[in-house]
């Protein structure tokens, strides 16, 4: 049997994850953070990607889209305090697309920084909702 490491991911709305995995990949503020059971000690602010938790005993990943948030992980736990948080699966393609497509308009016709500035921040988080859809096709 593999070492695991339990892992809770939570969001302002609710519980969205809450077992044991193998291992946790998730969108570290300066790249991506690999975090295997008995990782030292570590607290990041994450970045809006995909979380992706590789289960006992199965062989595709469950994913997560989170919009950013915080990263915990002492030997034995890991937890993700994340703004936003969405199940791979229940990511909408369309809603993304037009997310994107709208923050991109709003970016071309700035009425101030403060405008371009919140256009940024959702453009950054729907193509990393894309991104999310993407490696959940695959």
């Amino acid at each position: 049997m593999a070492l695991t490491v339990h892992v809770d991911v939570v969001s302002a709305e609710k519980a969205l994850f809450s077992g044991p995995v193998e291992v946790v990949v998730a969108p570290g503020e300066m790249g991506e953070l690999g975090i295997y059971p008995r990782h030292a000690p570590l607290l990041t602010r994450i970045k809006p990607g995909s979380v992706r938790l590789k289960l006992p005993n199965q062989d595709e990943e469950e994913l997560i889209y989170v919009s950013g948030g915080m990263l915990e992980v002492q030997p034995y736990l890991v937890t993700i305090l994340a703004d936003t948080a969405i199940r791979g699966v229940d990511l909408d393609e369309g809603r993304a697309i037009e997310a994107k497509r709208a923050a991109e308009e709003a970016m071309r016709n700035r009425a101030s920084d403060v405008d371009y500035a919140q256009a940024q921040a959702e453009l950054i988080e729907a193509v990393a909702q894309l991104h999310a859809i993407q490696k959940l096709r695959r």
